[in-house]
């Protein structure tokens, strides 16, 4: 898309740095002097030079707002985040310059939890990575024939917050049994209980489940929390998919556990480093699934993301001068 670009010096600036729909950026640019430019976002020099003297930010999972980008922004006063994860914005030195952080929470949780069942799903069938065979033709019909349905699988939800509840959800309507663990969460949490999920501690979901499903942020204790050594924890032949953030998971270790036979599958939307570099130890793993962090967008979830975000930022812009 060729960035488009609003001005209107009587209205307050806001830059939008990645990609927004297109209703949501006219919306914003009723109430605020919007510059559209989500190619930016691969130019740092011009990004810092773009934030100067903007008040309203709005940015994806790419654009890094830190230090150096808060202080190249003197009159910034509010941040939209399209999306939830928040380990791209420096948070707390935001909070130091009194800048609001607003993430767009829940928008996209229906756009995730079904890319969670509709991958794991495939992973477990074993037969939706045969196209280039049975087009060269090949008929891989016998070692095809043992793939597993999802009904009777026991799903294991690390992280069990609004995705995690609604990937549950969405689970037990296929005949899934649910399990889960949260840091957060008291083993004895009514929400367990409401969700019909049980409690697990992460040693106990990593071994009963067949499926592995991540929800957490990345932060220093959840770094390679899926090590080499918690990926041997997990049943043999399970599947793991993660949508939470790269970081999490050991990507040397993964691979290796998926060419050892010893997990039977694994769905990556999320990578330590994006995009993912050529060379990774990934590249030639078998059964495995990559996407390039779409596990929350689509064009339903997009729509809302983008009008939540608009809306909010507006609003908060608008009460700050109030």
């Amino acid at each position: 898309m060729k960035p488009q670009v609003v001005v209107r010096t009587d209205m307050t600036p806001v830059l939008i740095t990645e990609f927004m729909d297109a209703a949501a950026v006219a919306s914003l640019a009723e109430r605020c002097a919007v510059r559209y430019e989500p190619k930016v976002v691969d130019d740092r020099a011009a990004t810092l030079a773009g934030v100067r003297e903007v008040e309203g930010l709005i940015v994806r999972n790419r654009t890094r707002v830190d230090a150096e980008l808060i202080a190249a922004a003197p009159r910034l006063r509010v941040v939209g985040r399209l999306g939830v994860g928040l380990d791209n914005i420096a948070v707390d030195a935001c909070a130091a310059r009194g800048i609001t952080v607003i993430p767009a929470t829940g928008a996209n949780a229906l756009a995730v939890a079904e890319y969670v069942v509709c991958t794991a799903m495939m992973l477990l069938r074993g037969g939706y990575l045969s196209s280039a065979a049975v087009a060269a033709g090949k008929w891989p019909r016998a070692a095809l024939s043992e793939g597993r349905e999802a009904a009777g699988k026991t799903l294991g939800i690390v992280g069990f917050g609004g995705i995690g509840r609604l990937t549950a959800r969405l689970a037990q309507g296929l005949g899934m049994t649910v399990i889960g663990t949260d840091a957060l969460l008291a083993p004895d949490a009514p929400e367990w209980r409401e969700a019909r999920v049980a409690y697990r501690p992460l040693e106990g979901v990593l071994a009963e489940a067949d499926v592995v499903t991540l929800h957490l942020p990345l932060t220093d204790g959840t770094r390679h929390l899926l090590s080499a050594a918690s990926l041997a924890r997990m049943k043999p032949g399970a599947v793991l998919v993660n949508t939470a953030r790269g970081g999490v998971v050991d990507e040397a270790a993964l691979a290796q556990a998926l060419k050892s036979g010893r997990l039977g599958g694994a769905a990556l939307d999320v990578f330590d480093q994006e995009p993912l570099p050529a060379g990774s130890p990934l590249a030639d793993a078998p059964n495995l699934v990559l996407t390039p962090h779409i596990g929350g967008v689509t064009l339903e979830s997009n729509q809302r993301v983008s009008a939540m975000i608009a809306e909010r930022v507006a609003a908060a812009l608008a009460a700050s001068l109030a």
